[in-house]
């Protein structure tokens, strides 16, 4: 799967994906998102304005990533959906367990916001050493 890869200071965006997301478009998406929680910029924004639909183990798999990186303490939003796409992820019951914006300005503020919460979190961790 080609996608573009954009990196700022604290993001990665991810845009150009495919009109369709299979199963194994999503599996082989995965492995490729989930290497960035190895480098310095670990958040990803998945700009998904491209994607017209998506399949239900394809919108599992896409949940699963995003959970691996909020568990690995780093930053996973997804905007640009088409009502057709967030209608699916909705009928599914995944929409409320994905972090979700309408535009990629409103990712990069919710990922800002969790690296301060983040930095506030560990600051009160040490502070209870």
């Amino acid at each position: 799967m080609e996608v573009k890869t954009s990196t700022k200071e604290k993001f990665t965006v991810i845009t150009g994906m495919p009109a369709q997301l299979s199963e194994t478009m999503t599996a082989e998406l995965g492995s490729l998102l989930t290497g960035f929680l190895q480098q310095p910029v670990k958040n990803i924004v998945l700009d998904m304005q491209d994607v017209q639909s998506i399949d239900e183990a394809a919108a599992e798999k896409l949940t699963k990533t995003q959970q691996d990186f909020y568990e690995a303490g780093a930053s996973f939003v997804i905007c640009g959906l088409q009502p057709a796409v967030e209608t699916r992820l909705d009928e599914l019951e995944l929409l409320e367990l994905m972090n979700v914006t309408p535009t990629e300005s409103e990712a990069w503020d919710i990922v800002q916001m969790e690296e301060v919460e983040r930095e506030l979190l560990e600051g009160d961790d040490e502070d209870e050493q």
